[in-house]
């Protein structure tokens, strides 16, 4: 079946495309209206004026960053971008994963298609074609301040196109030579400005930004499932979740997380087998929790597509205006914002989810249930201990995440001879809150199975049915994860449903 294509050129990308891009979900093509080739061709035909009459322009006749006082003869010009693309092969840590750099490509060429960066319309065309054939530069997660943009990550492009850097092609390591060989066609050959206008920008904590932002939207969605089904097995009051209640304090993702959960719960006349007029806050404030990231997303999601598609390199080529425009669109200081303020959000929910486990573990608190969710018989439950360790490791994966919610972008280091002496850390931001997303998960995924344990308990001690969003969900977990009745080693299970959560498994929600 041929795959839906998205079109670069002709419209505003969205965070959701560069998320189906970096799937394999859809494919990429260039907008074929004359109009667009010769918007591109503009900046690039400009830029060959410019030169021709010794015009002087920063990366393309002079040296980089603080060498920009560093005049560069015109024979020399051609060669000048491939010593970019090589001085900056310094990177170190490990690899983004294919996912990753896929998205990381898709958003530098949709910069590129703006028609401001001076490149060629052949430069466009060739990350079309490694993008569809999946040629995907093996680019290190580390190395990047955010200012002047994401250069050394970047620099893995610029020299995969021109043959030197090793790709993945199709899944199978070479270098980038070998694979435009596969693919009958040569290594490409960068014009004066196309190595800074691939590299001095802020393509990849953009990328980041975009995966991550998708993630935590469909956490906010689980995280309220989860909510439910904590609150229906520690038989916790329903009220908490109430319309009325919420319609004083009118937050519109509050409200939403609360509308689920009362959804879930069902209709009740009263409080359900709960001793306590009011549940412990990290189930009455659930809803506050999860509604402040989720009222967070439009703004963030906003400004991740602003710079998605904005052109955010230097120097701006503008041949409409015939200028050549120098400043500093390469600062990633709103990516470095919008990812401070998400993990911190994020990490919330990891150590929302830690104080929901701890409850349903301890007998003390959680009105009823065996000890550690332990569903052994009588005889055995004291040689059994249930979900005990798992609430050890979510207090271990809760700590973590919150330990790195520290703002990456009050770390700014002045580099390179002081001329990049404020820079955004936009990247590391973005790398941060990967982290806290893969830690946030792990604490979803087994509060998830403690959870629909819990609930299944609850029902038998009360003798009752399950609400119906809540058995549903109970039920389909069990599908797949059988009852703990019996000790056993739950790493393989817990990695099985971590992937499952990661691929979207449910669509929580969506009619709602």
């Amino acid at each position: 079946m041929t795959k839906e294509l998205i079109t670069f050129g002709n419209k505003t990308l969205t965070v959701e495309d560069i998320v189906n891009l970096a799937n394999k979900n859809k494919c990429v093509e260039l907008c074929n209206s004359p109009g667009f080739r010769k918007k591109i061709q503009a900046g690039a035909d400009f830029l060959d004026e410019v030169l021709l009459d010794d015009g002087v322009i920063y990366g393309v006749t002079t040296g980089y960053g603080d060498s920009c006082t560093v005049p560069v003869d015109l024979p020399l010009v051609d060669e000048l971008p491939i010593h970019l693309s090589r001085f900056h092969g310094c990177g170190l840590g490990k690899h983004f994963d294919q996912q990753t750099t896929r998205a990381i490509l898709a958003t530098r060429l949709c910069s590129l298609s703006k028609g401001y960066s001076g490149v060629s319309f052949a430069l466009l065309e060739r990350l079309v074609l490694m993008l569809n054939e999946d040629v995907l530069p093996l680019i290190p997660e580390e190395g990047s301040v955010g200012a002047s943009g994401d250069l050394t990550p970047l620099s893995y492009i610029a020299r995969a196109l021109i043959g030197e850097a090793d790709v993945l092609f199709q899944g199978e390591l070479m270098s980038g030579a070998e694979a435009f060989d596969k693919l009958d066609v040569k290594p490409y050959t960068l014009r004066p400005k196309e190595a800074l206008a691939l590299m001095n920008g802020t393509a990849a904590m953009t990328a980041i930004a975009c995966l991550n932002w998708s993630r935590a939207e469909y956490l906010t969605r689980l995280s309220s499932k989860i909510t439910s089904l904590s609150c229906y097995a520690l038989g916790g009051n329903p009220e908490h979740f109430d319309e009325r209640l919420f319609d004083v304090k009118p937050h519109s993702g509050q409200q939403k997380v609360a509308e689920w959960i009362r959804s879930d719960l069902g209709a009740v006349e009263e409080k359900r087998n709960s001793n306590r007029l009011q549940d412990r806050y990290s189930i009455r404030c659930a809803p506050h929790v999860i509604g402040s990231l989720r009222d967070a997303l439009p703004w963030l999601k906003e400004t991740i597509e602003n710079e998605l598609n904005s052109s955010n390199d230097n120097p701006i080529i503008d041949p409409e205006s015939r200028r050549v425009l120098h400043g500093g669109h390469f600062y990633g200081g709103h990516i470095a914002m919008a990812m401070d303020t998400l993990k911190t959000q994020v990490a919330n929910l990891a150590d929302l989810h830690d104080r929901q486990m701890a409850l349903l573990m301890d007998q003390k608190v959680n009105n009823g249930l065996p000890a550690n969710l332990s569903g052994a018989k009588a005889e055995r439950q004291p040689i059994n201990h249930g979900f005990k360790a798992i609430q050890i490791g979510c207090s271990a994966w809760a700590a973590e995440a919150l330990k790195l919610t520290m703002p990456a972008s009050a770390f700014s280091r002045s580099t390179e001879c002081h001329n990049q002496d404020k820079v955004s850390m936009g990247t590391i931001a973005a790398r941060d809150c990967v982290r806290i997303l893969e830690l946030t998960e792990q604490v979803v995924v087994s509060s998830l199975l403690a959870a629909s344990q819990g609930a299944r308990l609850r029902s038998e001690m009360n003798q009752e049915q399950l609400p119906l969003a809540i058995s549903k969900m109970v039920e389909d977990v069990g599908r797949d994860f059988e009852f703990l009745e019996e000790d056993r080693a739950l790493e393989k299970e817990l990695r099985f449903w971590l992937a499952e959560v990661r691929e979207k498994r449910w669509d929580l929600y969506s009619s709602r």
